[in-house]
C-alpha cells in the first residue's frame, strides 16, 4: 500500500512517535510525505520515505495529484486545528476533498490513525488492492 504521510509543525513529534510504534507495519507498505515530515520520519524509524517539496511549497499538491491518479491508498495527517493558517486549512481542505472523490481513507488524528494503521496490518484496506492494482 502507498501511504501518505502529513504533520502540521506542531504534530510533527507525535507522527514520528507514531511512526517508530508502527514501523513493523509501515516498513511493509510505501511512504511518501511532504519534505520536513518524511524527513523527520526518516531520522528515527530509518524508514524509506519518499518525499515531496514542503507542504508550503506545494507538497501537499503533489500528495493531491497522486491521489488524483490513484497512487495512494491511505493518508495520515496529523492536524492542529488550533493553529492553522488559512493556507494550512485550504490545503486540508483540498486533501479531504480529493480523498472523498476517490475513496482513499484518510485520518486526521492520533486516534483514527491507530485505528486506520491496525485495519492496515489485518487486512482491511485489502479492497485497495482491486482499486489501485500494482
Amino acid at each position: 500500500m502507498n501511504i501518505g504521510l502529513v504533520a502540521h509543525d506542531s504534530k510533527k513529534k507525535l507522527m514520528q512517535n507514531f511512526c517508530i510504534a508502527y514501523r513493523g507495519i509501515l516498513n511493509r507498505n510505501e511512504l511518501y510525505a511532504t519534505e520536513t515530515t518524511g524527513r523527520l520520519v526518516e531520522e528515527v524509524t530509518n524508514l524509506n520515505v519518499h518525499k515531496f517539496i514542503s507542504g508550503r511549497l506545494g507538497g501537499g499538491q503533489q500528495l493531491c495529484s497522486m491521489i488524483e491518479m490513484n497512487q495512494i491508498d491511505m493518508i495520515i495527517f496529523l492536524r492542529d486545528p488550533d493553529n492553522c493558517s488559512h493556507e494550512d486549512e485550504r490545503e486540508a481542505s483540498n486533501m479531504f476533498r480529493v480523498c472523498d472523490m476517490h475513496n482513499i481513507p484518510f485520518a486526521t488524528n492520533l486516534a483514527t490513525a491507530e485505528l486506520m494503521i491496525k485495519a492496515l496490518e489485518r487486512g482491511d484496506l485489502d479492497w485497495r488492492d482491486i482499486v489501485n492494482p500494482k
